[in-house]
């Protein structure tokens, strides 16, 4: 397929997929008069690089999810502890903010509900 049948079926820009493919991280097309032509496989990898955008993945992480084993590992393993500290984050924050809309106090740093939970925040292993 044709770069142009590429995006659209990917619905990823054309300009994404040459930006990728200048580093490296979606192999070199065969051209046919002058024109790149993908294998059906290409859409996949591209699936895949989105997903790890998506996940938060560098370039430079993308890349290296894609190469050898033993790398590969050791940068998922480091993304996966990073995504589960975000997770955590975010847990916090729905805590706050849908405390936030229930809390009769003007200033929600004085309530004892939010105080309890900011004490368990700072406390390892502690669930509010």
């Amino acid at each position: 397929m044709t770069i142009g049948q590429l995006a659209e079926t990917t619905r990823v820009p054309a300009s994404a997929i040459r930006f990728w493919e200048r580093h490296g991280l979606l192999p070199t097309p065969e051209r046919h008069s002058g024109q790149r032509r993908y294998p059906p496989e290409a859409a996949e990898r591209i699936v895949l690089l989105r997903k790890c955008q998506q996940a938060g993945l560098t370039l430079a992480e993308i890349r290296e999810f894609q190469q050898d084993q033993p790398r590969r590992k050791a940068m998922i393993r480091a993304k996966v502890a990073e995504i589960e500290q975000r997770m955590i984050d975010l847990d916090h924050a729905h805590q706050l903010l849908t405390h936030a809309l229930q809390c009769g106090e003007e200033d929600i740093v004085g309530c004892p509900k939010f105080r309890e939970q900011m004490t368990a925040w700072q406390t390892p292993d502690q669930v509010p």
